[in-house]
């Protein structure tokens, strides 16, 4: 019986999940980082008003998450932007809003991911709770059976491999993964498909600083508060104006703010790194990675910035293809089913 591995990727921003794999093609789908709390199970809405979205109950808490999850209640948006934020309930929520998504009632093998700075750190304790049964709503539950987390650029490491048929090549040559996600600037510098630790990191520099500083811009030119962070995040992506008070608002004065927030995280990462002439490979993804690219070439001048098709899906792909590698490597089908252990 072939075993069932499957990775999730819970980030500050947005969280990122397998659905299913056929042959090379790694099916993949996202979701808003946001968890609703409530204290009973949602009721059963008209079939009008049906939303995406799953009741998660986690302690004494119900925790509407999915993909319609805007939909679900007020205006006031609670990111869990800190250290602590894997062992928060949102973040248990989140990933069993994924589990759920998933459609499978038990996974041999569990691949999730960290940012480099916390990884060492937090490895142990993320791995110990995600292992057992887990409500997912509705009187369903997922058995993991075991888990491994990975930090979350070496996803992309594997997943560029891959994409691009380095996989026998790579195990030879230094490369530089760069991850702006939501609340992190991720970076790992890998000597094959080891980590240097030394010159790998992590800072609280993200697409949300961005997205806070134009907000607080916008208001003071209109006068009025404006927090509609997804509203300036598609304008951002896009470059199509954000409509405000019916009227388009012109976001391009405000652009060389946004960059100069890449440029600062670009900076700070260019002094970890040592020997820049060696690294063969500069690869950028995630989420943030198409308002960080300009700041990462001036940075790189000399070298090739490879990038990935649906960067914001590198991590959980690459984890993906990990977790196969190992389990097909190391797991006897069968062996771990309810073992109940930690990898």
């Amino acid at each position: 019986m072939e075993l069932i591995v499957r990775a999730v990727d819970v980030g500050s921003g947005n969280t990122k999940l397998v659905t299913g794999v056929a042959g090379a093609d790694i099916r993949c789908a996202s979701f808003p980082s946001v968890a609703y709390p409530s204290s009973g199970e949602t009721p059963q809405w008209p079939a009008s008003e049906r939303r995406k979205t799953f009741c998660i109950p986690v302690g004494p808490l119900f925790y509407e998450v999915g993909p319609d999850v805007g939909l679900a209640a007020d205006t006031f948006r609670a990111k869990q932007l800190h250290d602590e934020y894997t062992e928060s309930p949102e973040y248990m929520a989140l990933l069993r809003g994924a589990l759920s998504m998933m459609k499978v009632p038990h996974i041999d093998l569990l691949i999730v991911g960290l940012p480099v700075a916390l990884f060492t750190l937090k490895k142990a304790a993320l791995e110990k709770a995600m292992v057992g049964n887990h409500q997912v709503g509705g009187g369903k539950t997922v058995m993991v059976a075991k888990a491994m987390a990975v930090a979350q650029p070496q996803g992309a490491l594997v997943h560029y491999a891959a994409e691009h048929q380095k996989i026998e090549t790579i195990g030879t040559e230094q490369s530089l993964v760069i991850d702006p996600g939501s609340r992190t600037f991720d970076w790992l510098v890998t000597r094959g498909m080891r980590l240097v630790q030394k010159q790998s990191h992590s800072i609280n520099r993200g697409m949300s600083d961005v997205l806070r500083l134009l907000a607080a811009e916008i208001s003071k030119d209109i006068g009025t508060p404006y927090r509609d962070y997804d509203a300036i995040d598609l304008a951002l992506r896009t470059g199509k104006a954000p409509v405000i008070f019916q009227k388009p608002y012109d976001m391009k004065k405000h652009l060389p703010l946004a960059e100069s927030v890449a440029q600062q995280a670009v900076s700070t990462m260019r002094q970890w790194i040592e020997t820049p002439e060696s690294l063969q490979n500069i690869i950028l993804v995630g989420g943030g990675a198409f308002l960080f690219k300009k700041a990462v070439k001036a940075a790189f001048p000399k070298h090739r910035i490879h990038e990935v098709k649906e960067p914001m899906f590198a991590n959980v792909r690459g984890f993906q293809l990990a977790g196969q590698n190992y389990a097909a490597s190391t797991m006897a089908p069968g062996r771990d089913r309810g073992a109940g252990e930690a990898a």
